[in-house]
């Protein structure tokens, strides 16, 4: 009984706070009647909100009868938000305000380091970040490959990186004394796209993110799932074909060999020298073969480029149907660098998805490409920032 009251004070705080930064400009009785906490609460929180510079007052509203009401607002720029991409070839960093609103963006190439040498890039990061902006920072949020325990911020284990069982978390907390959460990379970017793509009033969404690697947030009534083992979402390594192809999770088949950019440009690769008629072939280096040069060639219209991009897109749909039929969840969200080409490879994923799903399922699921078009994983690690520290999650 004696954490009652400060537990039930901090929920007193994240519900007036939320109130005026999703209804503002609002009053004080305003947010007691939404509340449902007395005004007498309302108005102590109130000051303390102003005091911490999280309110504002910002003039009168219109009188009802009596003397006019003061109105609040969050300031945009009250708190400044550290969000962060580690990728396969770069670290990308950005300050954000409480609207999700970019304000100062870095991008670090790692040059292939891994280990303790992408610590130290992503330090470096952090410190240029922090030492470009005046206004009080929040803390850090932070999208990784991997498996990630984001309760306590320790990467279990990311491949690509050759981190295992790091307490990034921790460890960044100790050096930089403010709040950090990790979250792995497919993750923060389901709850960057549902917090900032304006999908409206959209609950659950299941977002699929296809680029080098391959994997799925789950957003279930505005949260994302995790799953016990941490691992919900990893689908990019589910064996799915008797192929052989190796997988850097050290199996092979996986999800990631036939439908990930990597599997499509060395299938393009390897097919290119026996495709005289391909725009392909005529690549002066065939082992350079790129994602730029395979996305021109498949907007051209040329047949090997169509063969191993849809081939790939049909290998993701039927694993898209899978989950339809697995979570019941109608709005699945593609993200990420395979959505450049387009319509037709989306429409190739439909089909399949639908071929592979109930059917009553299938068509009451809309599958579409993502409405944010850079940093989503950065938005959703500031997302997953403000939605821990502050309770507030950005509008729709």
């Amino acid at each position: 009984m004696a954490t009652a009251a400060p537990q039930n004070r901090r929920l007193a705080h994240r519900l007036v706070l939320r109130a005026i930064y999703d209804r503002s400009p609002i009053s004080r009785a305003e947010v007691a009647r939404n509340t449902g906490l007395t005004r007498t609460t309302v108005s102590e929180i109130v000051d303390q909100l102003l005091s911490d510079g999280l309110a504002e007052e910002m003039g009168r509203g219109q009188s009802t009868g009596g003397k006019a009401p003061i109105l609040l607002r969050v300031p945009d720029e009250a708190r400044h938000l550290i969000g962060i991409e580690v990728g396969d070839r770069s670290l990308i960093g950005a300050v954000v305000n409480l609207r999700g609103e970019t304000r100062q963006r870095l991008e670090v190439p790692l040059d292939g380091r891994d280990g303790e040498q992408a610590l130290e890039r992503l330090d470096g990061l952090i410190e240029e970040l922090l030492a470009s902006d005046d206004r009080p920072i929040l803390g850090i949020g932070i999208g990784t490959p991997g498996l990630i325990d984001t309760e306590s911020g320790r990467v279990r284990w990311a491949v690509n990186l050759d981190w295992r069982d790091l307490p990034l978390g921790q460890r960044l907390r100790a050096r930089w004394n403010v709040p950090v959460y990790v979250a792995n990379d497919s993750h923060a970017a389901a709850l960057g796209e549902h917090t900032f793509g304006g999908h409206g009033e959209s609950g659950s969404m299941v977002v699929v993110k296809v680029g080098r690697g391959i994997g799925a947030g789950i957003v279930i009534d505005g949260r994302l799932y995790a799953g016990e083992g941490l691992g919900a979402g990893e689908i990019g390594h589910s064996a799915i074909a008797d192929n052989q192809r190796a997988c850097r999770c050290g199996s092979t088949g996986c999800l990631e060999t036939l439908a990930s950019t990597r599997a499509v440009v060395q299938r393009a690769r390897e097919l290119a020298p026996h495709a005289p008629e391909s725009s392909l072939h005529r690549s002066d280096r065939l082992d350079g073969i790129d994602l730029d040069e395979l996305h021109n060639a498949f907007a051209a219209g040329d047949e090997l480029a169509h063969e191993v991009v849809l081939d790939g897109a049909r290998h993701l749909g039927r694993t898209i149907g899978t989950l339809i039929g697995t979570l019941s969840i109608r709005h699945v969200v593609l993200v990420g660098e395979m959505t450049r080409f387009g319509d037709p490879w989306l429409t190739t994923v439909r089909r399949e998805a639908h071929r592979s799903a109930l059917a009553l399922l299938a068509d009451e699921t809309r599958i579409e490409i993502g409405r944010l078009e850079s940093d989503l994983v950065v938005l959703g690690a500031a997302a997953l920032l403000m939605t821990h520290e502050l309770g507030l999650v950005p509008a729709r």
